[in-house]
């Protein structure tokens, strides 16, 4: 009875701190993103080409899906591979370096598993950091969206990029979809 109350009770808690309203969206700071207003176009693949299988990964683990998840990061990880520098500048590619063999490792990990979905989302935590930074710096081809959870990781929370103002969590996926908030738009 004593367990039975408790549990509720922090479910009563989580709830609360994951209530969505987007009436009260909070932004902490919008800003367009100076460094560059298109993504740029390489030989090779572009960040553009990041993004959309970023978003990919994102989506998939919204939906629970691992398997679909492991093929984005499976995307993910061929595009930084083949990602041409050549047209970027100084600044942009010491970014882009040093986060290139980063990004790639956390894609191929959850590229490999598609059955453990929340070391997927281990390793997305960390790369939405590195796409985060990618994308402040050289742009992302669109606008999009820094959301935050705070629940994520034993309530240290974790952030992620989406193409959509919507919350659609990619950390607690279908058992509590709209836990977050818009922390930041880039231009």
């Amino acid at each position: 009875m004593k367990n039975t109350f408790m549990c509720m009770a922090i479910v009563a808690i989580a709830l609360s701190a994951c209530n969505n309203n987007t009436t009260e969206e909070k932004k902490t700071n919008d800003t367009t993103n100076s460094a560059a207003t298109a993504a740029p176009v390489t030989g090779g693949s572009s960040v553009k080409d990041i993004v959309e299988h970023y978003l990919h990964i994102k989506n998939a683990l919204t939906k629970d899906d691992g398997k679909e998840a492991a093929n984005g990061g499976k995307a993910l990880a061929d595009v930084f591979a083949k990602f041409d520098q050549s047209s970027l500048t100084a600044e942009q590619k010491k970014t882009f370096t040093d986060i290139q063999a980063d990004a790639k490792e956390h894609a191929e990990h959850i590229s490999v598993n598609a059955e453990k979905i929340a070391h997927q989302r281990e390793h997305f935590a960390t790369l939405s950091k590195d796409v985060y930074d990618l994308v402040k710096t050289l742009g992302g081809g669109q606008t999009l969206y820094n959301d935050f959870c705070p629940m994520y990781n034993n309530n240290k929370g974790a952030t992620w990029l989406s193409e959509t103002k919507d919350i659609k969590n990619p950390y607690l996926g279908k058992t509590m979809p709209t836990c977050g908030t818009v922390k930041e738009t880039i231009q």
